[in-house]
């Protein structure tokens, strides 16, 4: 099966066409046939058929045909166009999101952040999609969530699509500002399909989170209302009452229960303000991961340099870049930016490495003569 569908796997030949193929040694036929049905429409009916030798059938049934569709559905998820759904404002109660098509450049080995930090989150993203069978095994739901945290412009985002580009997930991008309800949102999240990427960015902008009351408590705000729903979709309890969820009748529950919703799923969010959050969002079992991205280290700005300017560890700047990095504090989007704005040869990379330690060398002394909280020079 497609997966995020339940469409099955078409396997076709070109009508009375016939391949040959070959499993563990066993000679196997596929032929194609058209034949007519006995309807007075009398339409065409197209029939595969299989032929081998007696003796092998069980090796066929039990160990070829699962083989042939697991290659059907490697093929029909690489072709496959994937796609972007944003959450829009519903004029009925049958148009949850607004599909586009998914075709972000970003990717892990790319992105400007930390190398250890970025094999890291793939050998963790492997482990979650492999394990299936562990999850059911020990009654978890087989979700994982993540939490992004870092000034803007550290790279949030484009983690975000770099991760769904190494899933080959679809994306469920939720504006929680355009979510009138708690019954809104959990048809929302009812709605997003198995192998895929949910995120809410700047989860701290959308509500304010930080000035609920204590979890023993619940006054109805609009904005707890939402925060349970999000909650409620974490911990895997679910109804579809319109009335006020109390987060603090969610949160008692350790286990939950599933609805419909099956299958893989990737939830992400991101802040600039990890502060703001509610501890009751952060608490282990509901955040898997508390993922920081900073500012640009000298080993994420040689993958920009090496990205951009096909610039490597010889360039004579390269050991001053390093020493001020330690020093000044600057974005892989403000140094991205600066990369951008020169030629590409290499006339050009030699003045964008420039550029990028003359900015450093600027924001040094400007930090070294501001004053520091006493008034003084922090030169002096």
């Amino acid at each position: 099966m497609d997966r995020g569908s339940s469409r099955p796997i078409a396997l076709l030949l070109p009508d009375c066409h016939t391949t040959n193929d070959t499993f563990r040694g066993i000679p196997l036929r596929w032929s194609s046939d058209i034949g007519r049905s006995s309807t007075k429409a009398s339409k065409k009916q197209r029939h595969l058929k299989l032929s081998f030798p007696r003796q092998h059938r069980h090796v066929v049934s039990s160990f070829y045909m699962p083989h042939i569709l697991k290659e059907a559905e490697s093929i029909c998820l690489m072709t496959r166009e994937r796609r972007l759904y944003t959450n829009t404002h519903a004029n009925d109660d049958y148009r949850f999101w607004c599909p586009a098509p998914f075709a972000h450049p970003s990717n892990l080995d790319t992105l400007a952040i930390d190398p250890t930090l970025r094999d890291d989150i793939r050998a963790d993203l492997l482990r979650f999609v492999g394990r299936q069978d562990y999850y059911a095994r020990v009654g978890r739901r087989w979700k994982r969530s993540y939490l992004l945290y870092g000034p803007p412009g550290t790279g949030k985002t484009s983690l975000v699509a770099a991760i769904a580009n190494f899933l080959e997930f679809d994306v469920f991008h939720i504006d929680l500002t355009a979510v009138d309800s708690n019954l809104e949102l959990h048809r929302l999240l009812d709605s997003t399909t198995p192998g895929s990427v949910i995120v809410v960015e700047d989860i701290d902008c959308s509500l304010d989170l930080g000035d609920r009351m204590e979890e023993t408590e619940y006054d109805g705000a609009e904005g707890t209302t939402i925060l349970s729903c999000v909650l409620d979709f974490m911990d895997g309890l679910w109804t579809s009452s319109e009335e006020a969820i109390s987060l603090s009748g969610v949160l008692n529950f350790v286990d939950g229960l599933w609805s419909s919703s099956v299958g893989e799923r990737l939830m992400i969010f991101t802040t600039n303000h990890p502060e703001r959050l509610d501890p009751a969002l952060l608490r282990p079992g509901r955040m898997d991961r508390q993922i920081h991205l900073s500012y640009c280290q000298p080993a994420a700005f040689r993958v920009l340099a090496r990205n951009y300017l096909e610039v490597g560890e010889e360039h004579e700047l390269m050991a001053e870049v390093d020493a001020l990095l330690k020093e000044v504090n600057m974005t892989p989007a403000e140094i991205a930016e600066i990369f951008m704005g020169c030629d590409g040869d290499g006339t050009g990379a030699d003045a964008a490495m420039q550029k990028v330690v003359d900015e450093l060398r600027r924001r040094r002394l400007k930090e070294a003569v501001s004053p520091d909280d006493d008034g003084q020079l922090s030169g002096e």
